[in-house]
């Protein structure tokens, strides 16, 4: 097994064919099949469907392997490069939808001007979806919501925001918005995923108050979970940031006494350390977020 297979495999993956890949690698057609026929001899498997293209279920493991290995030789290549001289490199960086509408932008600003050499990389996604992205590679940091209980991920909190009750104009609620978080107790709600780090948030405070919440629907996606409450779907508790840049819809936003903050963190990988090309996008993160915070926005400073 060596590079050159890898790399074959992951553009075929990418671009769907052999000829397609071939065209990619700036290679003839004859030696991208070599390079695959000589790595499924090397593990005892098929790894691409001759007929269509396709990975095996084999093929895919292989590929996301692969695709670890060349990214962290990036990360090495980059991060010599960087001792010598300005920091250069890719940083892929995952973040949650209701964070990346007012930082995404300001932060790519920060790094354009700071550090020209350094390309940022931003996937934006639920936390269930970035969380194992992080932890196999494909992605060096990401912004999302606490707690987590990963063994392999360093966590720090950065940043609180505040929840809301979202309620339509049609809804039951909408007469008489709660003032308790009590007022909720058996009302049918949109709701995250059970398992979810808002959920968990959202079930201590209820059992606190000694309430239960009842789910109509599940929905794993905040900005989702905003669309759906401000198109009548039903009432959703969700972060503040996440309905700031919606249009009036005549939407009723009450704030429940009893309704917890959820804390946003930055969450990486133990081993290896974060490169450089990283480790400067987190800072200039961090200088940006510390910029930014906002009561009045629904975003706050840490409690101590």
């Amino acid at each position: 097994m060596d590079l050159r297979q890898l790399t074959t495999l992951v553009a075929i993956a990418e671009h769907g064919s052999f000829s397609s890949a071939a065209r990619a690698l700036y290679t003839v057609q004859s030696n991208v099949s070599a390079h695959i026929a000589k790595l499924e001899r090397t593990l005892g498997v098929s790894l691409v469907e001759r007929t269509t293209g396709r990975l095996t279920e084999e093929g895919q493991r292989v590929v996301d392997g692969a695709r670890r290995i060349l990214n962290e030789l990036d990360d090495i290549r980059s991060d010599i490069t960087s001792a010598d001289t300005d920091v250069a490199g890719d940083a892929r960086i995952g973040v949650i939808g209701t964070v990346a509408r007012w930082l995404m932008a300001p932060l790519l600003n920060r790094v354009a001007a700071e550090h020209p050499r350094v390309h940022p990389i931003i996937s934006e996604g639920s936390t269930s979806a970035l969380i194992p992205n992080v932890v196999s590679g494909h992605l060096h940091a990401a912004l999302v919501h606490l707690p987590l209980d990963e063994a392999d991920l360093d966590v720090r909190p950065l940043f609180e925001e505040e929840l809301v009750l979202l309620i339509p104009p049609s809804h039951q609620l909408a007469d008489r918005p709660p003032t308790q978080l009590s007022d909720l107790d058996g009302v049918p709600l949109l709701l995250p995923p059970r398992g979810s780090a808002l959920r968990r948030v959202l079930e201590r405070a209820a059992a606190d108050a000694d309430i239960g919440l009842v789910a109509m629907s599940e929905i794993d996606g905040v900005r989702l979970l905003a669309a759906l409450a401000l198109d009548g779907h039903g009432a959703a508790i969700v972060p503040a940031p996440g309905i700031a840049a919606e249009p009036d819809s005549g939407a009723i936003i009450a704030r429940p006494d009893g309704l917890p903050r959820r804390t946003v963190g930055l969450a990486t990988r133990r081993r290896p350390r974060p490169s450089a090309a990283t480790r400067v996008v987190i800072d200039a993160l961090e200088e940006t977020i510390n910029e930014l915070l906002d009561p009045d926005t629904g975003v706050h400073r840490l409690q101590q």
